[in-house]
């Protein structure tokens, strides 16, 4: 019969999205264990990684590195600030932006957080080429430069 559609696009084991969303859920799971040793949450790594990585930044710009609204950053980085791992200040120059900034505490636990990529990859059963070009088809899906 001509016109019978075809469904076969609409089975999960056909969908982008499926195998990227469980493989995400599935690493950052990964990172629990690893994170749980040095007190943080997985989101409050990556935000620390930005941190580490810029020394001083906006918080508009570590937004914009993580995929995270204003809703989910501002209680991240509180408590962050309570864990005496970052301060928050107005900019001297325009008091409209909001820095970040590491403290000796933030500085302190880059040092114990250097164990977690390691952890985390031993987990992984993916050569490190694997990885690599995992990295970069990603990252040319959600539009960035390596």
């Amino acid at each position: 019969m001509s016109g019978e559609k075809n469904y076969e696009c609409l089975r999960l084991g056909n969908q982008m999205c499926f195998p990227l969303y469980a493989a995400s859920r599935e690493i950052v799971s990964r990172y629990k264990a690893p994170l749980d040793e040095i007190g943080l949450t997985y989101t409050q790594y990556i935000t620390m990684l930005v941190v580490w990585e810029h020394n001083v930044i906006s918080v508009k710009d570590i937004g914009k590195l993580l995929y995270l609204d204003s809703g989910t950053l501002t209680p991240l980085l509180k408590k962050l600030e309570q864990k005496g791992y970052i301060e928050r200040k107005r900019d001297s120059s325009d008091e409209r932006l909001l820095n970040v900034s590491l403290t000796e505490e933030g500085l302190a636990l880059r040092d114990k957080a250097l164990e977690v990529p390691e952890k985390v990859a031993c987990t992984i059963d993916l050569a490190p080429e694997e990885v690599s070009f995992l990295c970069r088809i990603l990252h040319k899906l959600i539009g960035e430069k390596e």
